[in-house]
């Protein structure tokens, strides 16, 4: 067999490689793909509370999921417990639902907010509510 004959053959299986290889390939989901939806009105911000601050009471028209990345927070959901969130622990306040949180006293906090819509603002958390114990 001549060597032109022999480069022809390697060069044809390597792209019927390729091709076959680019149609088998593997999808990353399981049962059916998910449809991705319009996701322009969301924003996230990632704000760095210093120790003690909080943010006032407020509530969001769609709801808000927090995320702790670094330090511990503080939240409260109006006349509900306070409680202290550390890294990877997320939480999630339905929409309409008045709220507030921010950093503990000790401690900065780095939160990850994800919202959409509007966010109706309160009155400030007293130095009482903040200072409260947290629930356990």
């Amino acid at each position: 067999m001549s060597r032109a004959r022999v480069l022809t053959a390697i060069v044809v299986a390597g792209v019927f490689i390729t091709i076959a290889g680019a149609s088998a390939q593997q999808s990353n989901f399981v049962g059916g793909n998910p449809t991705q939806l319009d996701a322009k009105a969301i924003r996230t911000l990632r704000l760095k509370f210093p120790a003690g601050s909080r943010s006032n009471w407020h509530s969001h028209s769609a709801g808000q999921l927090l995320m702790v990345e670094e330090g511990k927070s503080r939240t409260q959901e109006r006349n509900g417990p306070l409680l202290e969130m550390a890294p990877g622990q997320p939480w999630y306040t339905k929409a309409g639902v008045e709220h507030w949180h921010g950093a503990a006293p000790d401690q900065d906090v780095q939160q990850l907010t994800i919202y959409e819509g509007e966010v109706k603002w309160l009155e400030p958390v007293t130095d009482a509510v903040y200072k409260a114990a947290p629930r356990k």
